[in-house]
């Protein structure tokens, strides 16, 4: 079983959210406004949030933004009634690992809540590598590209020399990519790997989150050295 925490001003969602969560077999709580969110995520540990981003006395750019000052590294899921883009990308800059915006399906929130966990617990039951060890069996422990050196086992990241700060995904997403040494990735394969979804699912997070890994990493994010799209297929990673 595990413990989700929904954090959702609207109360007919929130506790519909719940009911359906419950049925699946997890333990859920409702939080209705930001500060009583952060102080029960606190308090109470729980395995994945989900998080509104409208809400009274903290909204949730403020919960999530404090969660991870506070070193809590809980997989957050963001609902946006907003639809903007802009806000995803701010919600993945603070450190969501994914979002949803309103209207959404019940099937796509469970699939999104089931991949979550699924990857937070792989994260979780890995007590780290041994020295000498990165968790890549045959693989170098760092890869260069441009100016750019990723470290697998540290899990950092360096440009001309200087760190650059990803988010947990973003740095699994690179990873993922560089592993293919130049072959072309579907978006599905990516969803599966990455954020632990069930084949078939339909997101544009691994488009939002690409577009990140560019403005970070490429001299020039509007024409990718390499990071580059594979029109209609997905993406592929070049030295």
């Amino acid at each position: 079983m595990s413990r989700i925490l929904i954090v959702e001003d609207n109360r007919t969602l929130g506790y519909g959210l719940r009911n359906n969560l419950e049925i699946e077999g997890h333990e859920v709580e409702v939080a209705r406004d930001g500060k009583a969110g952060l102080d029960r995520a606190r308090a109470w540990r729980p395995d994945l949030v989900v998080l509104d981003l409208m809400l009274p006395k903290l909204d949730g750019f403020q919960v999530l933004k404090t969660l991870r000052q506070e070193g809590h590294e809980v997989p957050v899921l963001i609902l946006s009634a907003r639809g903007e883009e802009a806000d995803k990308v701010r919600g993945l800059r603070l450190g969501a690992e994914d979002y949803l915006t309103k209207p959404f399906g019940l099937l796509e929130l469970l699939a999104r809540v089931e991949g979550l966990l699924r990857r937070g617990a792989r994260a979780a039951s890995k007590s780290g590598p041994a020295p000498g060890e990165n968790g890549r069996s045959g693989a170098p422990e760092t890869d260069r590209f441009g100016s750019v050196v990723v470290d697998h086992a540290r899990r950092t990241v360096t440009r001309h020399g200087r760190p650059v700060e990803l988010a947990p995904r973003e740095f699994d997403l690179l990873v993922a990519l560089i592993r293919r040494r130049g072959a072309v990735v579907s978006r599905t394969d990516l969803l599966r790997e990455v954020w632990g979804y069930a084949s078939g699912a339909v997101s544009r997070t691994v488009d939002t989150h690409v577009a990140e890994l560019r403005r970070k990493l490429e001299e020039d994010p509007a024409a990718p050295r390499h990071i580059l799209t594979v029109r209609k297929v997905g993406y592929r990673h070049q030295d």
